[in-house]
C-alpha cells in the first residue's frame, strides 16, 4: 500500500514539475514577444534585417549544395542558421536599446551589473551622496572592483575613500576602480560588463569566499540605493536572461 503512495505521490510531484516548466516556458515566450512588438515600434531597421539573415543563409546553404547536387540536404541547415543569424541580431539590438535608456540614470551602473554573467558578488552603493553619486562592489576572480556612478569630481573621492576602507580588509588583493560615463578614461555603460569580464583573473574561486566573508561587514555600512523606479529598459533584464536560455 505505501508502495502505490509513493509511485502516485512522485506522479502528482512529476506533473507538477511538467507544469511548471510548461508554465516557465509560455512566460519567456511571452516575454520575448513583447520584447520584439517594442523593439519593432522603435527600432525600424530590426525586421529587415532579421529577414536578410534567414533569407541569406537559407540562400547561401541552397546554392553551396548546388554545386553537389546537396540543395535539399543543406536546405534545412541553411534554414536553421538563418534563424539563429536573426535570434542574435534581435538580442543583440535589444540588448543596445535597453542599455540606451539606461545611460545616465541614476541605478543604471547598478542595474548593468546586477546582470553580469558568471560568479560575481555584487553589492550595490556602498558608498554615496544625496546628489545620487555611488560606488558599488564586485568581488569576482579578478579580485575587488570599486564602480562608481555620478559625477565625476565627486566620485573620485569617494572612491579613494572606499579603496583605502577596502584595502585595509583585503591585504594585497587586486583593487580595480572603474568610472561609468563617456568622458575620457571612464568606461560607457554598454561596455561595462564587457570590461570585468576582460579582467585578468588573480584569485582562486575559494579566495572570492574568502573574500565576501571579510567584506561582510563593510557592505552592511553601505549607503541604499534611491528609491524609485529602476532605469527605463531594466525591465528588459528578464527577456535577455529569457533570450540567453533560448
Amino acid at each position: 500500500m505505501a508502495g502505490k503512495q509513493d509511485k502516485a505521490a512522485a506522479k502528482a510531484a512529476a506533473k507538477e514539475a511538467a507544469k511548471a516548466r510548461r508554465a516557465a516556458s509560455k512566460q519567456r515566450r511571452g516575454q520575448i514577444l513583447e520584447a520584439f512588438k517594442m523593439q519593432r515600434r522603435e527600432d525600424k531597421a530590426l525586421v529587415p534585417l532579421m529577414l536578410l539573415c534567414l533569407l541569406g543563409a537559407t540562400a547561401a546553404a541552397f546554392l553551396i549544395g548546388l554545386i553537389w547536387d546537396m540543395q535539399w540536404v543543406l536546405l534545412p541547415m541553411g534554414i536553421a542558421v538563418g534563424a539563429l543569424l536573426a535570434v542574435i541580431v534581435f538580442g543583440r539590438r535589444v540588448q543596445r536599446t535597453v542599455y540606451a535608456k539606461a545611460d545616465g540614470q541614476p541605478g543604471a551602473a547598478a542595474w548593468a551589473l546586477d546582470n553580469l554573467r558568471g560568479r560575481w558578488r555584487v553589492t550595490q552603493a556602498v558608498a554615496g551622496t544625496t546628489s545620487g553619486d555611488m560606488v558599488h562592489r564586485v568581488i569576482g576572480r579578478p579580485g575587488v572592483v570599486l564602480v562608481a556612478e555620478g559625477a565625476a569630481h565627486r566620485v573620485k573621492g569617494l572612491l579613494a575613500q572606499e579603496k583605502k576602507r577596502v584595502a585595509r580588509v583585503i591585504g594585497d588583493t587586486p583593487i580595480y576602480d572603474v568610472i561609468v560615463g563617456s568622458e575620457d578614461n571612464q568606461v560607457p555603460l554598454r561596455k561595462l560588463q564587457g570590461h570585468l569580464m576582460k579582467l585578468p583573473r588573480n584569485i582562486s574561486a575559494a579566495q572570492v569566499d574568502t573574500l565576501e566573508n571579510r567584506l561582510a561587514a563593510l557592505a552592511s555600512r553601505g549607503a541604499a540605493l534611491p528609491k524609485g523606479p529602476m532605469p527605463q529598459g531594466a525591465k528588459m533584464r528578464n527577456v535577455q536572461r529569457a533570450m540567453r536560455r533560448r
